[in-house]
């Protein structure tokens, strides 16, 4: 359902989401730039959040010093940011040698492995990404399917959301995911739907196309019987159904209420909300 006025009630709960950063070790890069204003939109709108969610391509090639540069940036406006948490992207991994690649990505972010979940402020966070660095897509274990669903059933209950992340997008559900437009990319696209058809009480939130907010399906709603999905867009650049390039940064501003989730698309570069990109989901999941 799409929301047009603000919530007056204080939320429960409410996180940020950002995604495909692509920082380079040009501290003057656009993407660079990019990245840091998104942390003063939010180090400035942000107060009480239980985190910012990162859905991966933190770096655009994965090298030691991009991550550097991340470091540095975040540095700038530590004060007033919450923790960060990040998944992994493919191109924070898929271009090299996929151990030395992972390893750097786990020591610079401090995130243990390609999966790993956490609970903040009574919410249930979980983060999902490949385990074998292919250039475009994403394949997750047999052992991450299995993990995956059994941390989406802890503690599950329809009237609480559950947030998970993955970089890339299941096909032709959110903007950019179209089959035509090759930017999917889930190897066990099927083993995850039957996955998330028995959890539908799941907000999945994924990065990769770069899609704008502006389309008309950056939410693929679960109706009750799947996760909802969005698309994050991009920090450091966007896309268009034009099958164009387009200079913009966006993300997302999440609350969370007692019987629904409010999600909110933000432009960066302009520091306003984005009108055709917000979202309510009515919990409990499947209710009247």
């Amino acid at each position: 359902m799409n929301i047009n006025s603000a919530e007056v009630a204080k939320p429960l709960a409410s996180f940020q989401i950002i995604t495909d950063t692509h920082i380079t070790a040009d501290p003057n890069h656009e993407y660079n730039l990019n990245f840091g204003q998104a942390l003063r939109d939010i180090a400035s709108h942000a107060e009480g959040s239980s985190g910012i969610m990162h859905i991966g391509d933190v770096t655009d090639h994965g090298f030691p010093e991009e991550y550097e540069e991340v470091r540095r940036i975040l540095s700038l406006h530590q004060a007033g940011l919450p923790t960060v948490r990040f998944t992994l992207g493919n191109h924070d991994v898929g271009l090299g040698d996929w151990h030395s690649r992972l390893a750097l990505y786990a020591s610079r972010t401090g995130m243990p492995g390609p999966y790993h979940d956490h609970w903040i402020d009574g919410y249930h966070f979980i983060f999902i990404g490949t385990e074998e660095n292919l250039p475009l897509f994403c394949d997750l274990s047999k052992e991450q399917l299995q993990w995956l669903d059994l941390k989406l059933g802890e503690e599950a209950s329809p009237d609480k959301p559950v947030f998970l992340f993955l970089h890339q997008p299941l096909k032709d559900t959110v903007a950019g995911s179209l089959e035509s437009q090759e930017w999917y990319g889930v190897t066990q696209d099927e083993e995850l739907r039957a996955i998330l058809s028995k959890h539908p009480q799941t907000l999945l939130f994924t990065g990769h196309t770069h899609w704008e907010m502006e389309v008309d399906n950056t939410m693929y709603p679960g109706r009750g019987e799947t996760a909802t999905m969005f698309n994050a867009a991009s920090t450091a650049y966007l896309w268009t159904n034009e099958d164009e390039h387009k200079d913009g940064s966006q993300g997302f501003y999440v609350e969370i209420y007692s019987d629904k989730v409010l999600v909110r698309g933000r432009d960066f570069k302009t520091g306003t909300w984005i009108p055709a990109a917000q979202y309510e989901v009515a919990f409990p999941v499947g209710g009247v």
